[in-house]
């Protein structure tokens, strides 16, 4: 059997935040350190969509129908609306619709 140690389970949880904050402040450090030209500047503009992509794609290949039905739908919400919320409420409602009715 596992024995479970609190002190143990705290020192885990401690250890993965300070992973974490160092994770996020080297980061910030990194690219205080780093010079910024052209080139790297139109790569962290474009970042956000990348990792916009990168969520969705997955999503549409295995989402099936209730996937592409969410996503069809926030696409629609955000190009008419402009509104992140609105797409979020969207797709997660055109998901839910979609499962309801057995798809």
């Amino acid at each position: 059997m596992i024995e479970r140690d609190p002190l143990g389970f705290f020192a885990i949880v401690a250890a993965m935040a300070l992973a974490v904050y160092l994770t996020r402040a080297g980061g910030y450090w990194l690219i205080g350190r780093v010079p910024i030209g052209p080139s790297l500047s139109r790569v962290l503009e474009a970042l956000p969509g990348a990792i916009i992509a990168a969520t969705v794609a997955p999503l549409l290949v295995h989402g099936g129908v209730s996937g592409f039905a969410a996503a069809l739908a926030a696409l629609t919400a955000m190009l008419t609306l402009r509104n992140d919320f609105a797409a979020v409420v969207a797709g997660v409602g055109a998901a839910a619709l979609v499962r309801a009715a057995g798809f």
